[in-house]
């Protein structure tokens, strides 16, 4: 029989971590995208003592979609309720609860629940969310017991590092040339191939094919959530064998010579595949000094082309 008004369901998963660490990371949005593998990227919109406005973009039944919450936040009572605002279909509706319950100074229990409903009570609709919600509750529970058990380890592991060009243009035409990610294989040396899908405007899936310097090529996909000429934030889902994460984004502020462009960087290295990839005798130091000359050389490069493109574009606007 077809369910009227909302479902309501629980997961739950036990976490070798004080409750009160649990919950400050739960707490910082930012942190989600390294966090949770469904979350693309978070945009805090607003902000007061004990609420906030978020903007969420992720992934569901691997569809990008986003949407807008807003979240309580109980310290004390180590409880963080939130409720879409506005949600994308088939949702009509959804909220839930973060409780976090210590059972020792070194366990906690994390339940999260979830109620919904679908767009016009549609049975269809209905079980597409009830596949979503399953499936993002056991992989957000899942990691964030492993994020908050293995913090210590991945402390050495976890890196970011950030480049940035000075550009005598405008944000807008730097903006663009990063945004316009499917003439990159006629506008830069190192991409192949490249295909681009915007199902939804500002909404990007990337997948490209990127030459080495040995020649090699190799595939990655990324979603990226595109805020124009501001700030181009990304998730990368197919991963080369070095890492087990890979997040960023680009920047463009406008100064008075002109705009300076950044690309950021966060990266978690695997070291199951040091050996392989760099040789027996190599340590994550080594990994890590890998990792960044890769992907400054490629961040570099970029920017290096969208500066040539923006200053050209400027000269030629100049009377």
């Amino acid at each position: 029989m077809d369910q009227k008004g909302p479902r309501e369901v629980e997961h739950e998963i036990t976490i070798s971590a004080p409750a009160a660490a649990v919950y400050r990371l739960l707490a910082e949005v930012a942190n989600w995208p390294r966090i949770f593998p469904p979350t693309i990227h978070v945009e805090q919109l607003e902000r007061g003592a004990g609420d906030e406005r978020i903007q969420i973009w992720a992934t569901a039944n691997e569809t990008a979609k986003t949407w807008t919450s807003y979240r309580t936040l109980d310290a004390d009572e180590l409880r963080i309720t939130f409720r879409q605002e506005v949600s994308a279909p088939p949702v009509a509706a959804m909220g839930g609860t973060w409780i976090i319950e210590p059972l020792s100074e070194t366990e906690s229990r994390v339940r999260l629940l979830h109620d919904y409903r679908a767009i016009d009570d549609d049975p269809d609709g209905l079980a597409w969310i009830d596949r979503a919600v399953d499936r993002n509750s056991r992989s957000e529970l899942a990691a964030l017991k492993d994020n908050v058990e293995a913090a210590h380890a991945a402390e050495e592991l976890t890196f970011s590092f950030e480049d940035s060009v000075q550009i005598d243009g405008s944000a807008k035409d730097v903006y663009d040339f990063i945004d316009e990610a499917d003439r990159w294989a006629e506008r830069l040396p190192h991409v192949a191939t490249v295909r681009l899908e915007e199902p939804s405007p500002g909404l990007q899936t990337l997948e490209m094919d990127t030459r080495a310097k040995d020649g090699s090529t190799h595939t990655t996909k990324s979603y990226r959530v595109c805020l124009p000429a501001q700030k181009i934030a990304y998730k990368q889902v197919t991963l080369p064998a070095l890492l087990s994460l890979h997040t960023g984004y680009w920047t463009f502020q406008e100064n008075e010579g002109g705009v300076l462009a950044s690309s950021q960087h966060t990266v978690v290295l695997n070291p199951a595949n040091i050996a392989r990839v760099l040789g027996e005798n190599a340590t994550v130091g080594d990994a890590r000094e890998y990792v960044h000359t890769a992907l400054s050389t490629n961040s570099l490069a970029t920017l290096g082309h969208a500066k040539t493109h923006a200053e050209g574009h400027a000269e030629g606007a100049r009377p």
